[in-house]
């Protein structure tokens, strides 16, 4: 197997060269799908003669929480140990923290204590339920009291107001909803404008970053955060903007806060939801490729040997992040998968796991096989997870840089949507 990556192309069963897309960790199908798809878009811009073939090992090889969630400790509203006391009801950054993952938080907190602590009206004949009065003020609410000082003023404030503009009608209006199906019946009760304030704004920039948080996260200054929220607080009669949570509402926030990480909370089964199926398999994968990566090295070798068998080869193998590492393991096996005449990782941590000596085939004092193919190594300065091979292994790899214009831990994943990456390459896949 010494010259495998040189063969007799009749051999192999035709003379057309593709691409194996390899993903990395933490992508399941959805994300797979949509990656695949920027991949065949880019490279048919600059080599259409090339077909893309797929390598989707995340389902099947990726982690998982088999358990349910069993592992996860119990949160208390103590701190941790020797703790006295429970959350801070005057830190904004816990409540803001809460309201990213959740905007209408402190709103079903809210409601939960009217209905615990208060007495049920009902409704009557000619009589309007007060919160349908807030929830139309809700629906009312506008940026244009703020944005004449954010104009004068200058600085980040109108690039924010200009961002939710679009988005604070559909998020007031959900926010009115919420007011009028959790409240309505119940007795009226102070501190509800500052919570609904804080709730649409938490929308709006929710929306404002994508249906599926796929766009570039707002960058949002406290102060200017602040300024908002304390305008849509004055329009609907609230008090105090000088405090972050003004009377009743601050034992709400608290609540909110402490009921989110209570096991028994329909929140947090939302929140164990998220990490179950976002934070888990970002890492866990990594962790579980240690100790079971033969799966994955084992889906790539399948991959290869499908393409070639179709009549599609030579293979070059574009592996992303761990599915880079998977692929640098497959290749410097004793018996590695003929076929493959080039391996482009992308955004790859491979060459510092050598430097660790952490790979799984190749120990830090052995060099790349002989037979290894031609390696071409992408990274962006900006991308934390992506690292330089040339000085790792000279003379066998070839680093190539790109800027796709973004901060981490977007740089990592935005290599696919960047058409210089396809410009890179085009020269350098097989004719």
């Amino acid at each position: 197997m010494g010259s495998w990556s040189r063969w007799d192309l009749d051999d192999l069963g035709g003379s057309v060269a593709s691409v194996v897309f390899v993903h990395g960790t933490g992508v399941r199908a959805k994300s797979y799908e949509k990656s695949l798809a920027r991949v065949v878009s880019g490279l048919g811009r600059v080599r259409a003669d090339i077909p893309v073939a797929r390598c989707f090992w995340g389902e099947e090889h990726g982690a998982s929480l088999g358990l349910g969630g069993a592992s996860l400790p119990v949160r208390t509203k103590n701190r941790g140990v020797g703790g006295d006391g429970a959350l801070d009801e005057d830190d904004p950054l816990a409540v803001w923290a809460l309201l990213e993952v959740d905007p209408l938080a402190e709103l079903r907190e809210f409601a939960q204590a009217a209905h615990d602590d208060g007495e049920e009206t009902g409704f009557a004949p000619g009589r309007v339920d007060p919160w349908e009065t807030v929830a139309d003020k809700v629906r009312g609410l506008t940026l244009e009291p703020v944005a004449p000082g954010a104009e004068e003023s200058g600085g980040s404030l109108p690039r924010l107001i200009a961002d939710l503009a679009p988005h604070l009608d559909e998020a007031a209006d959900r926010v009115a909803d919420e007011i009028s199906g959790s409240l309505g019946g119940t007795s009226p009760a102070d501190g509800i404008e500052p919570l609904a304030a804080r709730a649409v704004y938490a929308l709006a920039v929710q929306r404002a970053e994508g249906p599926y948080g796929d766009d570039e996260p707002l960058a949002v200054d406290g102060a200017d955060r602040d300024t908002v929220v304390g305008a849509l607080t004055d329009q609907l009669g609230g008090g105090d903007r000088g405090g972050f949570i003004a009377g009743a509402a601050k034992a709400v926030a608290v609540r909110a806060l402490n009921s989110y990480l209570s096991p028994l909370s329909s929140l947090a089964h939302t929140f164990r939801g998220g990490i179950t199926k976002g934070a888990v398999p970002a890492s866990g994968d990594i962790l579980r490729y240690q100790v079971r990566g033969a799966g994955v090295r084992a889906a790539i070798r399948a991959a290869v040997g499908d393409a070639i068998e179709s009549g599609n080869g030579p293979v070059v193998l574009l592996a992303h992040s761990l599915g880079g590492i998977a692929c640098v393991d497959l290749l410097a096996e004793p018996d590695p998968p003929a076929g493959v005449e080039l391996l482009v990782t992308v955004g790859s941590q491979a060459p510092f796991l050598y430097e660790l000596d952490a790979l799984t085939a190749l120990r830090r004092d052995e060099p790349l096989p002989a037979a290894f193919p031609r390696w071409i190594n992408v990274y962006d300065e900006q991308d934390l997870l992506g690292f330089v091979g040339e000085k790792v292994f000279p003379g066998r790899v070839t680093d190539l840089r790109v800027n796709t214009r973004q901060p981490f831990p977007r740089a990592h994943t935005s290599y696919f949507a960047h058409q210089r990456l396809y410009d890179l390459l085009a020269p350098e896949l097989p004719k």
